[in-house]
Parts: C-alpha cells; sequence; structure tokens
C-alpha cells in the first residue's frame, strides 16, 4: 500500500490545528439522481443498518433506491433555499460565525466543515488539513447526542481515511455534548426567545431523531442521553414533567423505535382537548429537512387535521448568537492544551469578515 505524503512539508515548518464540524449530510441538489447517489452511500453504511449485508445489499438496490429517491426528492423540494439545502446552509453559517467570534483561539487554527455522507467530504476536509501542515486536530460532530449510528460512524469514516496518511496528526474526537452547560443554555435562550415573542403553548415537545429500539439494548446510550438533554433543559425552564414530552420522529421500516413517536404524542394530544403545542428539536443544531418538513409541515397538519388549534415550531439553533457562543466555548475546551497561549486571531478574523460580507447579501454587523 502506498501511503500518503504531504507534499508542502518540510521538517521545521510551523504546524497548524484544525478543528472539523461535521453533520450528517445532504444530497447536491433535489433532483431524484442526486437523492439516489445520497441516500445508497447514507444506506450502505453498515453504522446505519445493522443486518446481514448481502440481504440489505439486495434490498437497498433493488427495492429501497428504485422507489425512495423520487419520493424524497419531492420532500427537499419543498424546503430547498436558494442557496442549497438548508442543513448545508446553516451548517456554513455557523462555520463562517465560529471564525468570526470575538473569542477567537490560535493564531495557527484552521475550521472547517464536513459531511458525513454527501459534499463537503471528510476525506477532501482532511485532505485541505494535511495540505496546511496541519498536525493536531479537533473532531467535533454537529450531533449533540452520541449515537453509534452518528457520532461513531464520521469516527470510523475519518479513521479510514487516516489509515492511508504516512503521517499522521494527532486526533481528538469529542463524542457528546448532550449535557453542556453551554449548549443547553442555547437551548433554553432559544426557547425563551420564541415564548417572548409567540407566547407558550399548553405542551413542548422535545423531538429527537429516531433510532430501533434494538439499538438501547445494545448499550447504545442515545435514547438517555436524550433524556438528560431534555431534562436539563426543562429544568433550566423552570417547566414541571407535565408540561413537556420527549419523543423520537423519523422512522423507517417496520421494527419498533425508540418510543414515544412524535406524531403519535402530537395526534393524541390534539384530540385529547390539548390546543396548543411547541415542538423544538434539540438535537439538530440546523434545521433540515426532518426539521422544517416532518415537523414543521407534515407533524402541523397532523395536529390540526386531529383536532388541535395552535402549532408552533421553535427554529434549531442555527447560526444563533447563543449557538455560535455554545459552540465556541465547546471548541475551546476540546483545544485546552494545544498551543493556547497564541490567542490573538484579530487579523484573520476581519480578514474572514471582510471574505464573508463580500460574498453574501446579508451583511454581519
Amino acid at each position: 500500500m502506498k501511503y500518503k505524503s504531504n507534499e508542502n512539508y518540510n521538517h521545521g515548518d510551523k504546524r497548524n490545528i484544525g478543528v472539523l464540524l461535521v453533520n450528517l449530510g445532504t444530497p447536491d441538489a433535489p433532483t431524484t439522481r442526486d437523492v439516489r447517489k445520497y441516500l445508497k452511500e447514507f444506506l450502505s453504511d453498515p453504522r446505519i443498518v445493522e443486518i446481514p449485508k448481502i440481504i440489505w445489499w439486495l434490498i437497498l438496490n433493488l427495492i429501497i433506491l428504485n422507489i425512495r429517491p423520487r419520493k424524497s426528492k419531492k420532500l427537499y423540494e419543498k424546503i430547498w433555499l436558494e442557496d442549497g439545502s438548508p442543513l448545508l446552509v446553516n451548517s456554513k453559517k455557523i462555520i463562517e460565525k465560529i471564525k468570526m467570534s470575538e473569542d477567537s483561539y490560535q493564531k495557527n487554527l484552521i475550521i472547517d466543515l464536513a459531511m458525513r455522507y454527501g459534499n463537503p467530504s471528510i476525506k477532501k476536509a482532511l485532505e485541505n488539513f494535511k495540505k496546511k501542515n496541519v498536525n493536531k486536530i479537533s473532531v467535533i460532530p454537529m450531533f449533540p447526542q452520541y449515537s453509534a449510528a452518528t457520532t461513531a460512524s464520521i469516527f470510523d469514516k475519518i479513521s479510514a481515511e487516516l489509515t492511508t496518511w504516512r503521517n499522521l496528526p494527532d486526533i481528538r474526537f469529542l463524542s457528546s455534548y448532550h449535557d453542556d452547560k453551554n449548549y443547553i443554555d442555547a437551548c433554553v435562550n432559544r426557547i425563551e426567545t420564541y415564548w417572548e415573542k409567540k407566547g407558550k403553548s399548553n405542551q413542548l415537545i422535545f423531538s429527537f431523531h429516531g433510532l430501533p429500539q434494538i439499538n438501547l439494548f445494545k448499550g447504545d446510550p442515545y435514547h438517555c442521553y436524550c433524556q438528560k438533554t431534555a431534562r436539563l433543559i426543562a429544568e433550566k425552564l423552570n417547566i414541571s414533567k407535565n408540561e413537556y414530552s420527549v419523543t423520537f420522529q423519523s422512522r423507517f421500516g417496520t421494527q419498533k423505535w425508540l418510543q414515544p413517536y412524535t406524531d403519535d404524542i402530537i395526534e393524541n394530544f390534539a384530540k385529547s382537548g390539548v390546543e396548543s403545542i411547541d415542538v423544538f428539536c434539540p438535537g439538530f443544531l440546523c434545521d433540515c429537512l426532518e426539521t422544517l418538513e416532518e415537523i414543521n409541515m407534515q407533524s402541523r397538519e397532523l395536529f390540526f387535521s386531529s383536532g388541535g388549534k395552535s402549532f408552533n415550531y421553535i427554529p434549531a439553533l442555527n447560526d444563533s448568537d447563543y449557538n455560535i457562543k455554545a459552540m465556541t466555548e465547546i471548541i475551546k475546551n476540546e483545544l485546552n492544551g494545544w498551543d493556547n497561549n497564541n490567542i490573538n486571531l484579530e487579523k484573520n478574523r476581519q480578514e474572514t469578515k471582510r471574505l464573508y460580507e463580500e460574498s453574501t447579501d446579508n451583511k454581519i454587523i
């Protein structure tokens, strides 16, 4: 095997620190072709579907990839933005605002974004680090709650790529920050700000992405982490247990998934006389298909058709000031001890700000 070397490297060169934030992924465009390509990569990951490979290959290639892309394409079309997928657009905004943060870190810090599936790819981001003489990499998944199906899959992909490198960097991998104070505060602020503007509903639903129930029995801590996140947010909001619910959305297939299901709870609330509900999705740092279409469209329609009066979707953290502050603090904690005497990034921050303002109609003030 021929290992990859860094052609730009010279002994004695200044080495840099890289921070890689990784989100799940998105199709490049809301077309059947691009959705099929994305779904094939996503559903071919053994972390996602844990059944015998040959059996799943037949199901995936002969059935799912011939049916689901056309259906998913129509869903993506409903939420697609002028600049692309909401998940990618929001992720990019987060990265750019972190770079421009007043709480800057090392002058030799390089921050980049990657998607576990699709583009920008993990491989491309790591290659970019290698070209820039990065010898310390901190990987931060954009999933606050650890799961083998998401966070661990990122670790798998990064590890596989690094096995081809000749000169390996130092690696730090943040597996979970579901109970991080800064993240919890950002969620609380998002909800309180919404309530100040729109008012508070009868019930608050915390909707997390679902997983097959068997994952819990196999030892995946995701369910427990979701429960703790919701509890910590509720405590800071000073609401009682009968004022909020923890639910799980986005089921796929016929097996049992983590319960209670979001759509069941929403329907039951409406039929039992609960007139108004607020829905917040703490597990999604960025608004995406699962929040904008599944929750804010499908769940909204279900609530009204079942007798509900008022449905409010509280947007994801996205690039809100509190989320930028939270992610900045999380990054700083992860970089602790890595050349943190060099904390003046003002020149680089101003340059990043100038380039960002030139490339967007939304000026940063």
